[in-house]
């Protein structure tokens, strides 16, 4: 046997859900830019489950069923306000959250295809709910109840503020989440695969998800993203800045993709927001900082930006907190996550590679005394 480290080129399933491939993303054979372009969220998620685009009245239904789904139980919800702590990570947070949600779920140790999709519905309602009431309720604020007339993206923004999101914020944040839904056998995917392969329930699975979407190397770069912008400062500053760090081999987060040989297919979209958002803030510094960061790094390294990049000043241009920009992936990857998680059921077998093993020759036990 011979190891793959980080799995890198492994194929390691069959699935109908997303692709890549030359550097083109589908959503079951759809180009991310026709979808970015056109659809809803909405759509995007009946597309992920069900692998075709839904007729009016099956959107029409998908949407009610979101709407009455996306109230979350209060103990849940209390619970945000027991952390003794006042630097709660929000993606720690939210894997106890969505972990808890399993506890008030009847159906949560079902599991025939039914149950299960049914559950897929309840989650992805309630994973918008719950990360603005963790927004809300650690800065004192009480949570927003959702409105059954608005748009999953609208009604994410609507809860977070408190206020009706315009129609340019709306569509902005539709296409962040279009763009996020899904993207092939990624880490938090691969992830929930393993969990719910054992025959784990669905929320094992998500919860398994969030917690590798949790760590940097997965999600979080658009964040990092936005920490570097604030403290570049100026597009003045920005040549001098980002060319002592190539001096100096700092990765630069926002910048390549271990699947994408000519760059991301995703980060034009939203580019063109970052323009419109910022010049509609009279904030236009953050896209021409990001510009001129672009220009210089692939530029000089051939390394084009990634999805990442330009989210960070697209979120931040939608008054959202910089570190809730990972949450709002996990709102996005979860119609991704149980698109999976639900294929996963329908044709399992237990996910258990190998390792090659490095270490030592066979060995004899000595008694501790002879040590």
């Amino acid at each position: 046997m011979t190891s793959s480290k980080g799995l890198e080129g492994v194929v390691a399933t069959q699935s109908a859900i997303s692709s890549i491939i030359d550097d083109t993303l589908t959503y079951v054979g759809y180009n991310i830019d026709d979808l970015a372009n056109n659809a809803s969220f909405e759509e995007v998620i009946y597309l992920l489950w069900h692998q075709r685009l839904p007729k009016a009245d099956e959107l029409a239904e998908l949407k009610q069923q979101l709407a009455d789904n996306m109230s979350v139980p209060k103990a849940v919800l209390d619970h945000f306000k027991t952390y003794e702590i006042k630097n709660v990570h929000p993606m720690a947070a939210l894997r106890t959250a969505v972990s808890m949600l399993g506890l008030f779920d009847e159906e949560a140790e079902e599991m025939n295809p039914e149950a299960n999709y049914r559950k897929a519905i309840r989650i992805q309602a309630k994973m918008a709910t719950l990360v603005t009431a963790f927004g809300r309720v650690r800065s004192g604020q009480e949570p927003v109840e959702p409105k059954k007339d608005l748009s999953f993206a609208a009604n994410f923004l609507y809860m977070l503020s408190g206020e009706m999101p315009a129609d340019i914020e709306e569509e902005a944040f539709n296409k962040a989440l279009v763009l996020h839904a899904d993207h092939e056998l990624n880490a938090s995917t691969f992830t929930a695969r393993v969990a719910v392969a054992t025959l784990s329930d669905v929320y094992s699975g998500i919860t398994a998800a969030i917690g590798a979407l949790k760590g940097p190397l997965h999600g979080g770069a658009n964040e990092q993203v936005m920490k570097m912008l604030t403290e570049i400062g100026s597009v003045d500053n920005v040549e001098k800045v980002i060319n002592e760090k190539l001096e100096n081999k700092e990765k630069i987060m926002g910048f390549g993709h271990r699947v994408y040989r000519k760059g991301d297919p995703r980060a034009k979209h939203l580019r063109d927001m970052s323009q419109k958002l910022t010049k509609i803030r009279g904030e236009e510094k953050w896209y021409e900082m990001s510009i001129k960061i672009d220009e210089i790094v692939t530029g000089q390294k051939d390394l084009p930006p990634n999805v990442d990049f330009y989210s960070a000043s697209v979120y931040h241009s939608l008054n959202i907190e910089h570190d809730l920009f990972t949450p709002i992936f996990a709102v996005s990857r979860t119609s991704g996550w149980l698109a999976h998680i639900l294929e996963q059921y329908s044709n399992n077998r237990l996910i258990r590679p190998r390792a090659e093993y490095i270490g030592p020759g066979m060995q004899s036990y000595v008694p501790v005394e002879e040590r």
